[in-house]
């Protein structure tokens, strides 16, 4: 078809002045190709009963100055190869999506091809025989996913924090279904690792002696409520001697059930094969602490030498883990130096006074000078309060003279229950008291791994 029949908009856009540039079509922006006027023709679309041309030529569209100046885009690049009438592209026109799937740059196409993922997701999805590795994970729940050389069960199990056993927690956990776990407060936390360091486990038998050259300042007591301690939280069996020359009040401190003593023992030592054979000769308290009475005849009891006491030793460290012994007031009497040889730790009781510090001082001196100077160094002193209220001693500086020579220093409260002078049960005492005796015992307790490898060490050929 002639050039003059054509529609006036085509033929000048295939009139190219090299001089004076065409001014340029009111073209719709390159951004939003597809708006157009409404009733206006697209350009390059042929009029109603106008035949396509055969050959036609291509076709150059004046730009705008802005616009060839700028950088040459992708749809600029195209538009040069269109056919006649056919409007410019600024972006190739995507694939035709495949069944069954969304266009090509969709998050369901990207999550679907894993070509699309990022190389920390791909290499663990692709990697057969191996562990999947650290990185962005697909679900909502991280996996557990253990090495191969650690397969303990702290990094296999997940545990849940400990449920509170009481106060607002505790109400709060039961509530919520177990939801929110607050977990134990930092007193319960302190308790429990107090109670671990006391369930240590004992190598062989650990023997320790409760003495005081002053009476009236707690020695009984203090060892009941030591013995308490140990027996209620230990598994194994945990028993306390009577070794008072002095008519003493031990046995009276848990109920009595029966009238066996230490004199009965030791005459029943050819038939004693078992546990129970010794049984029959102790006294139980409600925390399973076990007492051997002293004897009750004063003349008798005299008679208790040292000899005697190793005896009741070596029967007792068969069955027993823990061996508890209640000193008399005389540091000279004949028991004694079995007592203090036979002795891995002692506790020595004094009270916030004047005269019970130096008692508890000229004790420690007398054992430096006659050759226990180790057993000092593993000494713990025991201040016991024998009556309510604040005193005048500076308690700060009297711990600090005591920690300056033995291991620990450890304060029991006054308790209204222990004044008694009755059978002591450990449900009673105060929580105060209570948790004095805990980190006596604690502290005692931590000796244990120290005797556990001397018996390792004496069992050694």
């Amino acid at each position: 078809m002639p050039s003059s029949d054509r529609p006036a908009s085509v033929a000048e856009a295939r009139i190219v002045e090299p001089a004076v540039p065409a001014p340029p079509r009111a073209e719709p922006d390159t951004a939003e190709p597809d708006t157009v006027e409404p009733g206006t023709p697209e350009p390059g679309t042929p009029e109603p009963g106008t035949p396509e041309p055969a050959d036609p030529e291509p076709v150059v569209t004046a730009q705008p100055a802005d616009a060839v100046a700028g950088p040459t885009t992708a749809g600029e690049e195209t538009a040069a190869q269109n056919g006649p009438g056919e409007h410019p592209r600024t972006e190739p026109a995507p694939p035709p999506p495949t069944p069954g799937s969304e266009a090509t740059g969709s998050p369901l196409r990207e999550a679907d091809d894993p070509e699309s993922r990022p190389s920390s997701i791909r290499s663990g999805l692709s990697t057969p025989g191996h562990c999947r590795e650290a990185g962005p994970v697909e679900s909502g729940a991280p996996e557990l996913r253990p090495s191969d050389q650690d397969l303990t069960s702290g990094a296999l199990v997940r545990r849940s924090r400990r449920s509170p056993a009481a106060g607002w927690r505790r109400s709060v956990h039961r509530l919520t279904g177990g939801i929110l776990a607050p977990g134990e407060s930092t007193d319960k936390t302190y308790r429990h690792e107090l109670e671990d360091r006391v369930r240590q486990p004992i190598s062989g038998d650990y023997r320790i002696a409760v003495l005081s050259l002053k009476g009236g300042v707690g020695k009984t007591t203090t060892t009941v409520g030591l013995g308490s301690t140990f027996a209620s939280l230990r598994g194994d069996c945990v028993i306390a001697v009577d070794a008072n020359p002095d008519f003493g009040t031990l046995a009276q401190r848990v109920p009595q059930q029966t009238g066996s003593t230490v004199r009965d023992l030791l005459a029943a030592a050819p038939r004693i094969s078992r546990y129970a054979d010794v049984r029959a000769h102790t006294s139980q308290a409600p925390s399973r602490l076990e007492v051997l009475a002293s004897e009750r005849d004063p003349a008798v009891s005299e008679a208790f030498s040292e000899d005697d006491y190793r005896r009741v030793v070596d029967i007792l460290r068969v069955y027993y883990n823990v061996v508890l012994t209640d000193c008399g007031t005389g540091i000279m009497h004949s028991a004694m130096r079995g007592v203090l040889d036979l002795a891995h730790a002692l506790v020595l009781v004094a009270s916030p006074a004047i005269d019970g510090a130096r008692s508890a001082a000229a004790t420690l001196d007398w054992l430096q000078h006659h050759g226990f100077g180790a057993l000092v160094e593993r000494t713990v002193v025991v201040i016991s309060a024998a009556r309510p209220g604040a005193t005048n001693i500076d308690m700060q500086a009297l711990t600090g003279h005591f920690l300056a020579r033995c291991r620990a220093v450890q304060v029991v409260p006054f308790d209204e229950h222990l004044a008694e002078g009755a059978e002591i049960d450990l449900a009673l005492l105060r929580p105060a008291t209570r948790r004095a005796f805990l980190e006596l015992a604690a502290m005692v307790a931590d000796d244990f791994a120290a005797v556990s490898g001397r018996h390792a060490a004496d069992r050694r050929p």
